[in-house]
């Protein structure tokens, strides 16, 4: 199979397994994305509350704090099968809130999403172990970043869809719309054509097994760079996303005029997607993030200039830049991890690197509020430069990209 360093679709949608892939996540993620928008919608018109709808968000990352743990079970079973359940699962569960009438039943909704995160992360877990085995290794990168893409893509259409739906037939009509998803989802990943042995007996009680993706991140020389990372990428992401509001009042815009800095970064990530794969092959996991990470700090850095295109060139420098680091530590967790840890390495690190960002939320949100937002500008973007140094830097030559073969990744 060849691997063109030019242009990422060719050989990645060539294999079979690949393009079902990202099919499956292309219907999923569609389904998602506006589930995520509405279930707050619909939760404030309901109550009447902004504090419970911003609980829909929470209730849905919340679960991401326990993925060492609820990782360890892509590594206990078969991830196909367990891709599937999972699916079928999440399939079942959404027409629950169909009871979902009034400000009292609310608290369903709020279980529903608890659920559904938690499901999310064994699926993502499940699904990054089965990738590694399944895609082959030199297009892992290309595959990643076309994931990216897919949900970038459907953060752009889906919101739009769901609210048009929710507008016409409630809640319960997004529900539906993404428990179909889910069944459309399960079918395609019935269809990879992946031999799976059985896992083998584990070793030790729960913890211990837990344990052990922590412990094979922070050993190994290349992933802890990469994970930490990403993790402080995220922290600087989330306090940079909380000051939003306030750049925009600085222009001299409304609100809604998020709506369009976002879709610009969102065309940002869509566009970075679709050449990771080639720049990881060039650059190697630690100079495509910190390029990535450099990009991004320096655009923050420049949203303290009171300037329409400049916040609009700052979108799209974002947009493009933050991905690099998370398609990198994705990739590099399934080119270097044991196939036997790799379910629950790869949701310690998504824990690690995800968790950050609300904490940042949180400490942007109260920080706005005392200091000029130009002041925290100025001040975030060279401390978030400060993260891609070591990465710039290093010595060492880039990963190897295409050299492995998947039985070299992924050792029984």
């Amino acid at each position: 199979m060849t691997t063109s360093t030019t242009w990422p679709f060719p050989p990645v949608l060539r294999d079979r397994d690949s393009g079902l892939y990202l099919a499956g996540v292309v219907v999923s993620g569609f389904g998602t994305s506006a589930l995520w928008l509405v279930s707050g919608v619909w939760v404030k018109d309901l109550t009447g509350s902004d504090g419970l709808a911003a609980l829909c968000m929470l209730a849905m990352w919340a679960p991401t704090l326990a993925g060492p743990v609820l990782g360890t079970l892509a590594d206990r079973t078969r991830r196909k099968p367990l891709l599937i359940g999972v699916n079928l699962l999440l399939a079942a569960l959404l027409p629950t809130l169909f009871a979902v009438d009034s400000a009292d039943r609310v608290w369903l909704v709020f279980a529903v999403l608890f659920v559904y995160g938690a499901a999310g992360v064994v699926h993502d877990a499940a699904e990054s172990a089965l990738v590694a085995s399944a895609v082959p290794t030199p297009l892992l990168g290309d595959f990643n970043g076309l994931r990216m893409t897919a949900n970038e893509g459907m953060k752009l259409l889906a919101p739009l869809a769901g609210a048009g739906l929710y507008a016409a037939y409630g809640g319960p009509g997004v529900a539906l719309l993404d428990a179909v998803t889910f069944l459309l989802a399960t079918g395609l990943y019935a269809c990879l054509r992946v031999r799976e042995s059985r896992p083998e007996p584990p070793a030790g009680g729960w913890r211990e097994q837990t344990a052990q993706g922590a412990r094979f991140l922070w050993a190994h020389p290349r992933l802890r760079p990469l994970v930490l990372a990403g993790g402080t990428t995220m922290l600087c992401a989330g306090f940079s996303g909380a000051l939003i509001y306030a750049v925009i009042d600085g222009l001299g815009h409304t609100p809604a005029y998020a709506g369009v800095l976002y879709a610009v970064q969102g065309a940002g990530s869509v566009a970075i997607g679709l050449l990771s794969g080639p720049a990881l092959r060039r650059l190697g996991e630690r100079r495509f993030a910190g390029c990535g990470i450099a990009l991004t700090a320096v655009a923050a850095g420049l949203r303290a200039i009171p300037s329409d295109p400049v916040a609009l060139v700052c979108s799209a420098a974002s947009g493009v830049g933050l991905p690099c680091v998370l398609i990198a530590a994705l990739t590099a967790v399934q080119r270097e991890t044991p196939h036997a840890v790799l379910g629950r390495t790869a949701a310690t690190a998504n824990t690690l690197v995800f968790t950050p960002n609300v904490v940042g939320l949180a400490a942007g949100a109260a920080l706005v509020e005392l200091l000029d937002v130009r002041l925290l500008l100025a001040v975030l973007g060279p401390a978030w430069l400060l993260t891609a140094v070591p990465l710039l830097q290093s010595s060492a030559r880039p990963s190897r990209t295409a050299a492995k073969s998947p039985s070299d990744a992924n050792p029984a």
